[in-house]
């Protein structure tokens, strides 16, 4: 039997240091039986931030690697997340805008208050009905107080972070705490053992590397998954347009500036523009189709959405390249991070692939190289689907438009460049709410069935209620709809400022659990 005992991470970033801090936290206890974590990153190659928005999984990641929140505020310049605000996606207009926030709607396993909600004609927002937190993001409030423990809340919250500052952090935390391997050095090649393994990656400054199971974290380049494995890429530029980045840090007018506790999104006439906010700074960028405007008609709408702030602001360009790979783990090789794919960060969904492939290796770490081809198999099929999950809701954010004032957005329109699972999916929802259903039975969805529901009532869509068919659970959606309105009440009136909260996590500390 060939043990797998030695693991080599080839990239660092944000994916390959929170890879190795997953596996590593996870078989602590195998140490000092010979289990170790080596991840080897070139001195010479700067790594690519996927980005600053995360998903409510991190707090659970970085607890289980045993991190410090504090510690984690005051390092990585974070701030909380609270959802997503959508702004002209559906009409354009000024007044045009919806949350996707984090929390479920009241009561969701209970009742679907859906319905309930078209019933009354969808008068009011369809967010405020069912949850407190776009009133909270409204009001600038953050999620919790000075007297909640560490990575817990009063409203569910992911983060906003540095992805250069979380890189460092977390390179420290893994070397320090868990025991992983850092070796600074070039690759120069890839040696393949006789039967397709890779055997070892030959370094520049450290020589051969050998290992049991090889991750491949380097980014677009792909070295090991790409290169020594040949696993061709699937492109999806067929049903997500944008392919092309423009990203500037934004300075605040004050240090005591509010900070938006949500992502800001607003539509462009070939694209959207991002918004977060951090401590010191807000990170700005326009993503947008290459094919439906240049890029420097592309970089006036950037400045012209930052305003005064952006003229004297340089501005990076990043590409995107839609799209995964045909598969993610052949043989002894897995691909994490940008080697696996990349998908615009509409919905932050990179960092949290990142977390999912890392949680699903640790727990199905193969004992021996003779069931690894098993677990292999396993992974890509969950893989493949959550990929498959994510470009679908990332495309209902376009497929729902009503905007047809540039051909970007009547492109997004043209029914062949829907996916099939979701075209299905949105006639359906003509007749059926999205729900605790078969299309959302699967303990490896990405976005819960309430992610849907927000987007598909923000965005003005509508499902025919049959008559009759809301008698059996009128009172409990009555009784959910009013814990709402108290709930709301009592978290606006206690509830401290976003920025009020950061500084006193920074100054004081958090509550350790």
């Amino acid at each position: 039997m060939q043990q797998v005992r030695n693991i080599v991470i080839v990239g660092g970033g944000t994916a390959g240091w929170l890879t190795a801090g997953v596996i590593a936290a996870k078989h602590q206890g195998r140490r000092p039986h010979g289990f170790t974590v080596t991840l080897v990153e070139s001195p010479n190659v700067p790594t690519i931030g996927v980005g600053e928005g995360t998903w409510p999984t991190l707090r659970t990641t970085l607890k289980r690697m045993g991190v410090s929140e504090t510690e984690f505020f005051r390092q990585c310049d974070a701030a909380f997340k609270q959802g997503a605000r959508f702004n002209r996606w559906t009409t354009g207009a000024a007044d045009d805008g919806y949350y996707h926030p984090l929390m479920l709607p009241q009561q969701f396993g209970q009742v679907n208050l859906a319905p309930h909600w078209l019933a009354d004609d969808g008068d009011e927002d369809f967010c405020d009905t069912v949850t407190p937190q776009g009133r909270i993001c409204d009001e600038g409030l953050g999620p919790k107080t000075m007297a909640t423990p560490e990575f817990e809340g009063q409203a569910n919250y992911a983060y906003h972070l540095d992805a250069g500052k979380f890189y460092h952090f977390l390179q420290r935390h893994c070397c320090d705490t868990l025991g992983v391997r850092h070796v600074l050095a070039d690759v120069t090649q890839v040696q393949l053992a006789e039967n397709g393994d890779i055997a070892g990656v030959e370094t520049a400054q450290a020589g051969t590397i050998h290992g049991d199971l090889f991750i491949d974290c380097t980014g677009f380049s792909a070295l090991l998954i790409g290169g020594a494995m040949q696993v061709p890429f699937k492109p999806c530029n067929d049903v997500l347009f944008c392919d092309t980045a423009l990203a500037m840090q934004v300075p605040y007018d004050t240090p005591a500036a509010p900070i938006a506790s949500h992502t800001i999104s607003t539509a462009q006439s070939a694209g959207w523009i991002w918004d977060i906010g951090l401590p010191t700074r807000r990170g700005v960028g326009h993503v947008f189709s290459s094919s439906h405007i240049d890029a420097d008609t592309a970089e006036q709408q950037l400045r012209a959405h930052v305003g005064e702030a952006a003229r004297d602001l340089t501005v990076r360009r990043i590409p995107i390249r839609a799209g995964h790979r045909e598969r993610f783990w052949v043989r002894n090789c897995v691909a994490v991070g940008l080697a696996a794919g990349f998908l615009e960060p509409l919905e932050a969904s990179a960092i949290v692939l990142i977390e999912l492939s890392a949680k699903l290796i640790a727990e199905q770490m193969p004992a021996c190289r003779e069931v690894m081809d098993t677990v292999a198999a396993r992974f890509n099929a969950t893989t493949s689907y959550r990929w498959g999950r994510i470009i679908d809701f990332l495309k209902l954010h376009y497929a729902l438009t009503k905007r047809t004032d540039t051909d970007f957005w009547r492109d997004n329109l043209r029914a062949e460049t829907m996916p099939d699972r979701l075209r299905a999916l949105m006639e359906l929802w003509q007749y059926q709410s999205p729900w605790l259903h078969e299309e959302f039975d699967r303990a490896d969805e990405v976005f819960p069935s309430a992610s849907y529901q927000y987007v598909l009532y923000g965005m003005g869509a509508r499902t025919a209620v049959m008559p009759g068919s809301l008698d059996e659970d009128m009172a409990l959606a009555r009784r959910a709809r009013r814990e709402n309105q108290v709930q709301t009440q009592r978290l606006l009136s206690s509830l401290p400022g976003h920025r009020e909260l950061i500084d006193r996590i920074v100054r004081h500390g958090l509550q350790p659990i």
